[in-house]
């Protein structure tokens, strides 16, 4: 499984239902695990210019890509969507290169 880094930021529709019904987070993260098989790692709502970060686990980009234009497309929020490297597997890797 892999891991990736989803920043989110909402759009005004997605504050005003988060304002009135801020319950809706743990819809979405169990329509995600459901539905996409993406395991929530960790999820943290932040100030700055993103409204949340969240760890994933899926099986792969493809999982993704097709989860991330589900929740886009609903027109709550933005996403940009990074895979992430284990620093360990990155050292490991970049030796191998090096032989």
């Amino acid at each position: 499984m892999a891991l990736f880094v989803m920043l989110t930021t909402l759009t005004d529709e997605g504050m005003e239902t988060l304002k009135h019904r801020p319950e809706r987070i743990r819809e979405v993260d169990k329509e995600v695990m459901e539905r996409f098989g993406v395991k929530l790692i960790a999820q943290y709502a932040v100030m700055g210019p993103y409204d949340f970060v969240n760890i994933l686990e899926a099986p792969d980009n493809d999982t993704i890509v097709k989860m991330a234009i589900e929740l886009g497309s609903r027109g709550t929020i933005r996403t940009l969507t990074m895979p992430a490297i284990d620093v360990e597997q990155l050292i490991k890797d970049l030796q191998e290169l090096s032989k």
